[in-house]
Parts: structure tokens; sequence; C-alpha cells
């Protein structure tokens, strides 16, 4: 049980690194192309907006903390 705890500790850990260092991550629908097909024809991909990128779920749960903790001590 100690093994599985530090094990899961290093694995949230290295992704919080993760996401202070890289927190754009490639889109998953697109798979970071920027385009999909809908109907035969070559669109923009619906979830990153055709930027290749999007925010990881880590760094947004991050940035909601941080805004919430600067309105409450202002």
């Amino acid at each position: 049980m100690l093994i599985a705890s530090a094990v899961l500790l290093a694995a949230l850990a290295w992704y919080a690194v993760l996401c202070a260092v890289k927190p754009f991550a490639p889109c998953r629908r697109c798979r970071g192309t920027g385009g999909i097909l809908r109907f035969g024809k070559p669109r923009a991909c619906p979830r990153c907006r055709g930027r290749r990128l999007r925010l990881r779920i880590g760094r947004r749960a991050h940035n909601s903390w941080r805004r919430t903790h600067e309105a409450g001590t202002r």
C-alpha cells in the first residue's frame, strides 16, 4: 500500500511539473493537425479552433484555483 501511494504521489508530482513546464498539449480530437473532416470537407477543429494545441486539464484547474485565490485575497 505504501509503494502504491508513493507511485501515485510521484505520478501526480510529474504531471504537475509537466503542466508548469509545458501547459499546452496536442489536441486529442484532431491529433495536433488543426483540422478534421466533416461531411467530407476539411474544417478547422472545433475543440482547438485550428490552433493545434489545447490547455491541459491540470493547468486549467491550476488557473481556476489561482483566480479564485486571488479574488478571495483582494
